[in-house]
């Protein structure tokens, strides 16, 4: 059982229960998972769930109860050269392809300099690396590119079949965040780069990073963007995410935090994220704005963990709410799971939430 208190809120629209200090709540219709993982998972054509921990790839085939686990590199080589940060992404394909998306963390050296505002020679590559049987080998090691790349947070299947992997890049003079896809037409192979998408900016979290995707009804892909502008900023693609050519505000208002934004098996959108402010208030203490952390004040908001959903491609939204709360802590870098249709699996990387929620309880809440 997990050890974080399970709190009941009075009722489905409204805030969770008031947090003592150093605990979290949860709304009265989320739920703990049988486990402490954090994921990415997916669900393969047999039934498993295979995830990834570390450098260990974990196999669940009762739901979630208990997991099996072995290592992601095999040869002893590759394991000394190679180690998959927390910020990751893991796909199956239509053709049952697993596609693991990471930064290596032996190749990390970050060089930030307040003085220069820059990180010169910074470096933490991105990498793909392919299993065609479940997870049980991998092979087909392939580096996207070796600038500093912040996170990796999403990949993506068009219906044409072409494979989109969300991903940023280091840009120097000053240092800033910009960010781009590498598309695969061949299961992934062989990738792509897109256009860079550079806004500008200053600072070691300036600029614009950690997109995620979502192939939208009418064929384009929307690219959600973090910012420090106090809401999202979309990109989309009209031809499967070669090219960005359409980059905008958002009208999502959000705390310098990524989302996760995705289509459920019910035809909607979910999106997970950070306010910029808490429930029930209208501003939040702002931070940086002198080119370090970002060039501009930016909200750092991230004790509350929201939820919304969308029947029209997100031109509405439903109202969001909050499924988890922590007061001075960061509950954030969510992951979404659907491992059956309707019910979702909620994780994060910061504040370790790890909660099981049915989508129509909150879409009706909502």
């Amino acid at each position: 059982m997990t050890s974080w208190l399970l709190v009941l809120a009075c009722t489905l629209s409204g805030p969770v229960a008031q947090a003592q200090p150093e605990q979290i709540t949860f709304h009265e219709r989320v739920r703990p998972l049988p486990h402490a993982y954090m994921g990415p998972f997916v669900r393969l054509a047999d039934g498993a769930i295979v995830g990834i921990e570390g450098d260990t790839v974990i196999t669940s085939r009762d739901g979630g109860s208990t997991w099996d686990s072995h290592p992601l590199f095999a040869e002893a080589e590759q394991a000394a050269a190679l180690s998959v940060r927390p910020e990751r992404a893991l796909f199956l394909t239509r053709d049952g392809t697993l596609l693991l998306a990471f930064m290596n963390e032996r190749e990390r050296k970050w060089t930030w300099s307040n003085e220069r505002r820059d990180a010169p020679g910074a470096t933490l590559p991105t990498y793909v690396i392919r299993s065609t049987d479940g997870g049980q080998t991998w092979g087909d090691l392939h580096k996207l590119h070796e600038e500093w790349t912040g996170a990796v947070r999403d990949i993506i299947q068009t219906r044409e079949g072409r494979i989109i992997l969300a991903t940023m890049k280091l840009r120097h003079d000053p240092g800033r965040h910009a960010v781009l896809t590498y598309s695969s037409d061949d299961d992934g192979l062989t990738w792509r780069a897109s256009n860079l998408i550079d806004l500008g900016g200053s600072g070691h979290h300036g600029g614009v990073s950690e997109p995620t995707l979502v192939e939208l009804n009418d064929g384009r892909v929307w690219m959600l963007i973090r910012t420090n502008w106090g809401r999202f900023w979309s990109a989309y693609s009209h031809d499967g995410g070669r090219y960005w050519r359409v980059i905008q505000p958002s009208e999502i208002p959000s705390s310098s935090a990524p989302a996760m934004l995705g289509r459920l098996a019910s035809g909607r959108l979910v999106l997970v994220w950070n306010r910029p402010h808490p429930e029930g208030q209208d501003s939040f203490p702002l931070t940086g704005g002198d080119g370090l952390w970002s060039e501009v004040p930016v909200s750092n908001h991230r004790s509350e963990l929201s939820i919304a959903f969308s029947e029209d491609d997100g031109k509405s939204w439903t109202a969001p709410v909050v499924i988890a709360r922590q007061p001075g802590k960061w509950l954030a870098y969510p992951y979404v799971f659907e491992p059956s249709p309707g019910t979702l699996w909620i994780t994060t990387m910061q504040g370790a939430v790890r909660v099981e929620l049915r989508e129509d309880d909150l879409v009706e809440g909502g």
